[in-house]
Protein backbone atom coordinates (compact mmCIF):
# COMPACT_ATOMS: atom_id res chain seq x y z
CA UNK A 1 0.00 0.00 0.00
CA UNK A 2 2.82 2.54 0.56
CA UNK A 3 4.53 1.88 -2.90
CA UNK A 4 0.80 2.74 -4.32
CA UNK A 5 0.74 5.94 -2.03
CA UNK A 6 4.27 6.67 -3.15
CA UNK A 7 2.95 6.18 -6.88
CA UNK A 8 -0.14 8.55 -6.98
CA UNK A 9 1.54 11.05 -5.06
CA UNK A 10 4.50 11.14 -7.97
CA UNK A 11 1.31 10.84 -11.10
CA UNK A 12 -0.10 14.17 -9.00
CA UNK A 13 3.25 15.93 -8.57
CA UNK A 14 4.16 15.23 -11.95
CA UNK A 15 0.78 16.99 -13.72
CA UNK A 16 0.88 19.38 -11.41
CA UNK A 17 4.13 20.53 -12.51
CA UNK A 18 3.16 19.89 -16.44
CA UNK A 19 0.21 21.82 -16.07
CA UNK A 20 2.47 24.32 -14.16
CA UNK A 21 4.98 24.93 -17.21
CA UNK A 22 2.26 24.77 -19.49
CA UNK A 23 0.88 28.06 -17.51
CA UNK A 24 4.25 29.56 -17.84
CA UNK A 25 4.90 29.05 -21.86
CA UNK A 26 3.62 32.95 -22.96
CA UNK A 27 2.53 30.76 -26.01
CA UNK A 28 0.01 29.39 -24.37
CA UNK A 29 -1.67 33.62 -23.52
CA UNK A 30 -1.44 35.50 -26.82
CA UNK A 31 -4.56 34.31 -27.83
CA UNK A 32 -5.94 35.94 -24.59
CA UNK A 33 -7.52 39.17 -23.96
CA UNK A 34 -7.24 41.10 -20.38
CA UNK A 35 -10.47 41.99 -19.33
CA UNK A 36 -11.78 43.42 -15.80
CA UNK A 37 -13.16 41.23 -13.18
CA UNK A 38 -13.66 43.59 -10.30
CA UNK A 39 -14.14 44.56 -8.12
CA UNK A 40 -16.60 47.51 -10.03
CA UNK A 41 -15.68 50.79 -9.72
CA UNK A 42 -17.62 52.24 -6.75
CA UNK A 43 -18.66 56.11 -5.79
CA UNK A 44 -17.52 55.50 -2.04
CA UNK A 45 -19.46 56.42 0.68
CA UNK A 46 -22.98 57.82 0.16
CA UNK A 47 -22.94 61.57 2.57
CA UNK A 48 -26.15 63.20 1.84
CA UNK A 49 -29.52 62.19 -0.16
CA UNK A 50 -32.20 64.36 -0.88
CA UNK A 51 -35.93 63.88 -2.94
CA UNK A 52 -37.72 66.06 -4.77
CA UNK A 53 -40.43 67.23 -3.12
CA UNK A 54 -42.74 66.87 -5.84
CA UNK A 55 -41.66 64.10 -7.38
CA UNK A 56 -40.69 61.09 -5.43
CA UNK A 57 -38.81 58.90 -7.77
CA UNK A 58 -36.31 61.71 -8.59
CA UNK A 59 -33.64 61.56 -5.80
CA UNK A 60 -30.24 62.94 -5.78
CA UNK A 61 -27.40 61.34 -4.04
CA UNK A 62 -24.16 62.97 -3.07
CA UNK A 63 -20.88 60.36 -2.51
CA UNK A 64 -17.52 60.98 -0.90
CA UNK A 65 -15.39 60.67 -3.96
CA UNK A 66 -17.56 59.90 -6.09
CA UNK A 67 -19.65 63.12 -7.32
CA UNK A 68 -23.29 63.54 -7.97
CA UNK A 69 -26.08 61.22 -9.09
CA UNK A 70 -29.45 61.35 -10.14
CA UNK A 71 -32.15 59.09 -10.15
CA UNK A 72 -35.50 59.67 -12.03
CA UNK A 73 -36.98 56.28 -11.44
CA UNK A 74 -36.74 55.77 -7.85
CA UNK A 75 -33.69 54.26 -7.73
CA UNK A 76 -34.01 51.36 -10.20
CA UNK A 77 -30.87 53.75 -11.98
CA UNK A 78 -28.47 56.53 -11.57
CA UNK A 79 -27.15 58.57 -13.53
CA UNK A 80 -23.74 60.99 -12.53
CA UNK A 81 -24.70 64.91 -12.85
CA UNK A 82 -21.90 66.51 -11.33
CA UNK A 83 -18.61 64.62 -13.52
CA UNK A 84 -17.80 68.13 -15.24
CA UNK A 85 -17.19 70.08 -12.51
CA UNK A 86 -13.55 70.41 -10.37
CA UNK A 87 -14.75 68.87 -7.10
CA UNK A 88 -16.38 65.14 -7.02
CA UNK A 89 -16.37 65.29 -3.16
CA UNK A 90 -19.60 65.70 -2.21
CA UNK A 91 -20.68 66.93 1.42
CA UNK A 92 -24.40 67.95 1.21
CA UNK A 93 -27.14 68.03 -1.67
CA UNK A 94 -30.08 69.99 -1.07
CA UNK A 95 -33.48 70.62 -2.96
CA UNK A 96 -35.40 73.63 -2.95
CA UNK A 97 -39.02 72.89 -1.88
CA UNK A 98 -40.17 76.30 -2.96
CA UNK A 99 -38.79 75.47 -6.56
CA UNK A 100 -37.32 72.19 -7.15
CA UNK A 101 -35.52 73.42 -10.10
CA UNK A 102 -33.01 75.04 -7.60
CA UNK A 103 -30.25 72.30 -6.43
CA UNK A 104 -27.41 73.24 -4.27
CA UNK A 105 -24.84 71.07 -3.80
CA UNK A 106 -21.69 71.54 -0.69
CA UNK A 107 -18.42 70.08 -1.60
CA UNK A 108 -16.04 68.04 0.40
CA UNK A 109 -17.51 65.21 2.53
CA UNK A 110 -18.16 66.27 5.93
CA UNK A 111 -16.63 63.68 7.86
CA UNK A 112 -13.71 64.23 9.21
CA UNK A 113 -11.99 61.03 8.04
CA UNK A 114 -8.30 60.54 7.26
CA UNK A 115 -9.54 59.49 3.75
CA UNK A 116 -11.60 62.21 3.35
CA UNK A 117 -11.39 64.12 -0.04
CA UNK A 118 -11.59 68.17 0.53
CA UNK A 119 -14.10 70.39 -2.12
CA UNK A 120 -13.80 73.62 -3.08
CA UNK A 121 -17.20 75.78 -1.88
CA UNK A 122 -20.97 75.58 -3.12
CA UNK A 123 -22.45 74.78 -6.12
CA UNK A 124 -26.22 75.55 -7.49
CA UNK A 125 -28.06 74.41 -10.19
CA UNK A 126 -31.54 76.25 -11.59
CA UNK A 127 -32.35 73.39 -13.81
CA UNK A 128 -32.80 70.10 -11.95
CA UNK A 129 -28.90 69.26 -12.00
CA UNK A 130 -28.67 69.88 -15.83
CA UNK A 131 -26.01 72.51 -15.26
CA UNK A 132 -23.82 73.98 -12.56
CA UNK A 133 -22.62 77.30 -10.87
CA UNK A 134 -19.93 77.81 -8.78
CA UNK A 135 -21.24 79.87 -5.97
CA UNK A 136 -18.24 80.91 -4.07
CA UNK A 137 -17.32 79.55 -0.21
CA UNK A 138 -14.11 78.24 -1.42
CA UNK A 139 -12.04 77.83 1.19
CA UNK A 140 -14.82 75.96 3.58
CA UNK A 141 -12.99 72.54 2.33
CA UNK A 142 -15.80 70.51 3.66
CA UNK A 143 -19.48 71.35 3.45
CA UNK A 144 -21.89 69.35 6.16
CA UNK A 145 -24.93 70.27 5.24
CA UNK A 146 -27.04 72.78 2.90
CA UNK A 147 -30.69 73.81 4.03
CA UNK A 148 -32.77 76.01 1.71
CA UNK A 149 -35.43 78.06 3.39
CA UNK A 150 -39.01 76.20 2.44
CA UNK A 151 -40.42 79.41 0.57
CA UNK A 152 -37.92 81.46 -0.34
CA UNK A 153 -35.59 80.20 -3.00
CA UNK A 154 -33.02 82.84 -3.15
CA UNK A 155 -32.99 81.93 1.01
CA UNK A 156 -30.09 79.07 1.80
CA UNK A 157 -27.43 78.19 4.91
CA UNK A 158 -24.55 76.53 4.81
CA UNK A 159 -22.91 74.60 7.46
CA UNK A 160 -19.10 74.10 7.23
CA UNK A 161 -16.67 71.78 9.18
CA UNK A 162 -13.68 74.04 7.47
CA UNK A 163 -10.28 72.58 7.15
CA UNK A 164 -9.96 68.84 8.85
CA UNK A 165 -5.75 69.25 8.43
CA UNK A 166 -5.35 72.65 9.73
CA UNK A 167 -6.65 75.53 11.58
CA UNK A 168 -9.13 77.20 9.50
CA UNK A 169 -11.27 80.75 9.52
CA UNK A 170 -14.03 80.05 7.14
CA UNK A 171 -15.84 77.73 9.22
CA UNK A 172 -19.42 77.95 10.48
CA UNK A 173 -23.05 78.68 9.67
CA UNK A 174 -23.22 80.91 6.54
CA UNK A 175 -26.70 82.19 5.13
CA UNK A 176 -27.60 83.84 1.93
CA UNK A 177 -30.86 85.57 1.21
CA UNK A 178 -29.69 86.24 -2.66
CA UNK A 179 -29.50 82.78 -3.93
CA UNK A 180 -25.91 82.28 -3.41
CA UNK A 181 -24.35 85.72 -4.79
CA UNK A 182 -23.32 86.65 -1.32
CA UNK A 183 -22.66 84.84 1.83
CA UNK A 184 -22.72 86.31 5.55
CA UNK A 185 -21.35 83.92 8.07
CA UNK A 186 -23.79 83.88 10.93
CA UNK A 187 -22.34 81.61 13.53
CA UNK A 188 -18.75 81.34 13.80
CA UNK A 189 -16.79 79.68 17.23
CA UNK A 190 -13.29 79.43 16.59
CA UNK A 191 -10.70 78.37 13.68
CA UNK A 192 -10.78 74.99 15.19
CA UNK A 193 -15.02 74.16 15.26
CA UNK A 194 -16.89 73.34 12.48
CA UNK A 195 -20.55 72.59 11.99
CA UNK A 196 -21.29 68.61 12.79
CA UNK A 197 -24.86 68.82 12.07
CA UNK A 198 -27.53 71.56 11.16
CA UNK A 199 -31.62 71.39 11.14
CA UNK A 200 -34.50 73.70 10.79
CA UNK A 201 -37.61 73.82 12.32
CA UNK A 202 -40.17 72.40 9.64
CA UNK A 203 -42.98 74.51 11.08
CA UNK A 204 -41.12 77.75 11.31
CA UNK A 205 -37.66 78.15 9.19
CA UNK A 206 -36.37 81.05 10.94
CA UNK A 207 -35.56 78.51 13.87
CA UNK A 208 -32.44 77.03 13.03
CA UNK A 209 -30.38 74.77 15.68
CA UNK A 210 -26.70 73.88 14.64
CA UNK A 211 -24.18 71.85 16.40
CA UNK A 212 -20.42 72.39 16.74
CA UNK A 213 -17.57 70.13 17.13
CA UNK A 214 -13.78 71.14 18.01
CA UNK A 215 -11.67 68.69 16.05
CA UNK A 216 -8.40 68.68 14.29
CA UNK A 217 -6.35 65.31 12.59
CA UNK A 218 -3.08 64.43 11.57
CA UNK A 219 -1.78 61.37 9.98
CA UNK A 220 -1.36 59.96 13.27
CA UNK A 221 -3.91 61.29 15.69
CA UNK A 222 -7.49 62.38 15.41
CA UNK A 223 -8.69 64.86 18.44
CA UNK A 224 -12.24 65.59 18.83
CA UNK A 225 -14.53 67.35 21.50
CA UNK A 226 -13.14 70.83 22.90
CA UNK A 227 -14.57 74.64 24.21
CA UNK A 228 -16.09 75.06 21.42
CA UNK A 229 -18.59 72.52 20.85
CA UNK A 230 -22.07 72.73 21.94
CA UNK A 231 -25.26 73.23 20.64
CA UNK A 232 -26.33 76.59 19.27
CA UNK A 233 -30.12 77.88 18.39
CA UNK A 234 -31.76 80.60 16.54
CA UNK A 235 -35.20 81.93 16.64
CA UNK A 236 -34.77 84.59 13.60
CA UNK A 237 -33.24 83.69 10.57
CA UNK A 238 -29.78 83.44 12.40
CA UNK A 239 -29.60 87.37 13.36
CA UNK A 240 -28.83 85.81 17.16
Amino acid sequence: MRHLYLAFITILCTSASAQLNAQQNPDHWQALAPRNIGPAGMSGRVTSIDVHPRDRDNIYVGTASGGLWQSKNGGTSFTPIFDDNRYLSIGAVAVSDANPSVIWAGTGEGNPRNSANYGGGIYKSLDGGATWKHMGLEKTRHIHRVLPHPTDPDVAYVGAMGNMWAPNEERGVYKTTDGGVTWDRILYVNEGTGIAEMVMDPSNPNKLIAATWTFDRDPDYFNSGGTGSGIWVSHDGGKS
